[in-house]
């Protein structure tokens, strides 16, 4: 395959699941103000779960969808959906585990590859 739709390929991976990880990270934005009602999936206190939430759906997406420090930004928002696939809903059946584990996959993979050449990293070198 032509290395130009690789780079294309990532692009659209890193805005589209960027991107839409945005839409579960923002409304958490909210709870800052009074974060108590936020779950503790991994018992360190509702406080710093939402701050680690809010660092894998909000922070490292805007980083992903710009590729900037990207394989470092797919780290947290890997992390982030694995716990929600196999912590948050550990006793769901697989279609309600689905849509954490293609988050995970496709931040997984963006971990691997790096940001391509459409992206601040690449712009940086």
């Amino acid at each position: 395959m032509n290395k130009n739709f690789n780079d294309l390929a990532l692009l659209l991976l890193r805005v589209g699941f960027g991107g839409l990880m945005l839409t579960h990270g923002i409304p958490k934005l909210s709870m800052l103000s009074n974060p108590s009602e936020f779950g503790d999936p991994i018992g360190v206190g509702p406080t710093v779960s939402l701050i680690l939430a809010l660092i894998g759906e909000v922070v490292a997406p805007i980083f992903l969808i710009v590729g900037f420090k990207t394989k470092w930004a797919a780290i947290p928002a890997t992390i982030t959906m694995a716990v929600a696939a196999f912590v948050v809903h550990s006793n769901d059946d697989l279609a309600t585990k689905e849509h954490a584990l293609l988050f995970m996959f496709a931040f997984l993979v963006l971990f691997l590859t790096g940001a391509g050449k459409y992206s601040l990293d690449e712009m940086r070198k």
